[in-house]
């Protein structure tokens, strides 16, 4: 028969080891003495000193089990402490770019892909001659010195020859200059008395009244900060060795009062861009150093919102989800593509079910690196990943080429999609559903999951891009003036600069020229007595003529700003 193993109040150590009952069952008068409150003892003492050895040693290895613990969680939390150490050395000293998935702290593969040179391709065409044709000419006649247009052996002269032998040189001239106006002066020759006294012709008209500044340097100043994205003391520091010296107040003074010139087109900028259907929405940080009650601080948000016709750039002073709510406004059905930013997720309008959240690839796919660059042991398996994903684009980029073509190729290119999106769907649970699963690998299948409806919207949408990329190129400019200047200065500034990263945002969308349109735009604000002008559809690229687009189409190869 086994023993009793129940537990014995009789033993004082953390970790008892319950003994066997006396076959006497009773207990002696010196352990009554000694501990009379606990009352019969059910050892006898020869007993107890027999299994002392024993309770020593399940003591210890208690004690061991423990220890053993203890060391596999500090080892544990040692090595997520060395991965977090590792991205973040990633990402302060490592390489920004996304071109390679992470860098192999293995052996390279038996047969690496042999990468492609860079430059011209042997056996392809060249690329075209850029047409220079539309820019102005200026004639040169280039001719032999007198001492030598005779034979240096005879000393006869030369005989002209017809025609000359032609060539280009391409130059930029830039220069500062006065415009000295002289009104013409009048007065009556009659004695009617209608036009007394002295006639005088109208003054020039200006951007901003009594200002001397004209509208081209207005335009150098604004493309140069909103387009090119510098800051302007580097634009004044050029101009001072051109021989032109303004004044820095002087230049912020003016663009504070340019501000309500171009308030009405972005109102109808953003009244075009709520009307689309697609949106592609980001946000990234930026200062304005202006004290604002009931905030803490100087960092402002620049949101942007990227529809198929309109750029929109809001500046807020925060990040919650009431920015996207109040600028798409009561919309009746969309999509917004955006990454995995809960603020999105929190709108009102996607909780109704109005618009429908489609996330990004791309920083999905980011994930995978970024655990392979903190955790190298599982380098093989994030790389598994982003080859899927590799394939995945590779899919709907063929599915969307088949769009217009046959629909028997069509159905094919559809099914392998899905079939694709399925398989990723399964390898994600069952990764998941392994007890074993390394640690570094949960989190990423996890919001995989967690995020998969927003993940394969691009399934049933085929015009919906895979990525948010659109946003974040938009936004790649304004963040190069962050880091030249810093932000704004004043509320207005950042308001402006939100306001005009718009406009020039979506004047390259349609490919018209900028400086075009903004040399247009401010002379009809100059005629206008220095307000916008009442009539603005000839300058809304979706309203515009199509004659007047074409003129103002930038030149050359249609390019993106950025």
């Amino acid at each position: 028969m086994p023993p009793d193993r129940s537990p014995t109040p009789w033993l004082d150590e953390p970790q008892r080891l319950p003994l066997p009952v006396a076959a006497e069952g009773r207990a002696s008068a010196d352990c009554l003495a000694e501990r009379p409150e606990l009352g019969p003892c059910p050892v006898c003492p020869h007993l107890a000193e027999r299994f002392e050895p024993f309770r020593r040693a399940a003591y210890w290895e208690a004690m061991h089990q423990q220890a053993k613990r203890r060391i596999a969680e500090l080892e544990r939390r040692n090595a997520e402490l060395e991965a977090r150490l590792r991205l973040r050395e990633q990402q302060l000293f490592g390489k920004k770019s996304e071109a390679g998935a992470a860098p192999s702290a293995t052996a390279p593969p038996a047969n690496p892909t042999p990468k492609k040179p860079r430059g011209q391709q042997r056996g392809r065409p060249g690329p075209p001659r850029r047409d220079h044709s539309h820019l102005p000419v200026v004639e040169e006649v280039l001719d032999l010195p007198a001492g030598q247009r005779l034979c240096s052996g005879c000393g006869l002269p030369f005989q002209p020859f017809p025609g000359t032998e032609v060539s280009e040189i391409l130059e930029v001239e830039v220069k500062a200059y006065r415009r000295v106006l002289h009104r013409r002066r009048y007065r009556p020759s009659c004695s009617c008395g209608q036009r007394p006294g002295i006639i005088t012709a109208p003054p020039a008209p200006r951007v901003i009244p009594k200002s001397v500044l004209g509208v081209s340097i207005w335009v150098e100043v604004l493309l140069d900060q909103f387009l090119f994205y510098r800051p302007t003391s580097r634009l004044l520091a050029e101009w001072r060795t051109r021989g032109l010296d303004l004044s820095l107040g002087t230049l912020t003074d003016g663009l504070q009062r340019l501000l309500p010139l171009f308030a009405p087109v972005y109102a109808k900028l953003v009244e075009h861009n709520r009307g689309q259907q697609h949106w592609h929405a980001d946000e990234t940080r930026w200062l304005v150093f202006a004290t604002v009650e009931g905030k803490v601080g100087y960092r402002w948000f620049l949101w942007v919102f990227h529809s198929p016709e309109a750029v929109v750039f809001v500046l807020s002073s925060g990040r919650a989800h009431d920015v996207p709510e109040e600028h798409l406004g009561p919309v009746k059905e969309g999509i917004l593509s955006v990454d995995r930013y809960a603020a999105y997720q929190a709108m009102k309008q996607v909780k109704e079910g109005l618009i429908l959240l489609a996330f990004c690839w791309a920083h999905v796919r980011r994930d995978f690196p970024d655990t392979a660059r903190s955790w190298p042991t599982e380098e093989a398996w994030a790389l598994g990943w982003v080859a899927r994903i590799g394939q995945l684009y590779q899919a709907n980029e063929a599915r969307r080429e088949a769009l217009g073509g046959k629909p028997a190729e069509l159905v094919a290119k559809e099914r392998q999609l899905r079939q694709q999106v399925e398989q990723m769907a399964e390898q994600a649970s069952q990764e998941l559903s392994d007890p074993k699963l390394h640690p570094a690998r949960k989190g990423v299948p996890e919001s995989l999951q967690e995020h998969w409806e927003g993940l394969t919207v691009f399934v049933e949408h085929p015009e919906v891009p895979m990525d948010n990329n659109r946003a974040e190129r938009a936004e790649r400019g304004p963040v190069v003036l962050r880091k030249n200047s810093y932000g704004s200065g004043a509320e207005w500034a950042g308001e402006l600069a939100a306001l005009l990263f718009s406009v020039f945002r979506t004047l390259c969308l349609w490919h018209i020229n900028p400086r075009v349109w903004l040399t247009a735009y401010l002379q009809a604000c100059a005629d206008g007595g220095g307000t916008a002008p009442q009539a603005l559809d000839g300058f809304l690229p979706w309203k515009m003529p199509e004659q007047k687009r074409r003129e103002w189409a930038l030149k050359g190869e249609e390019e993106d700003s950025s």
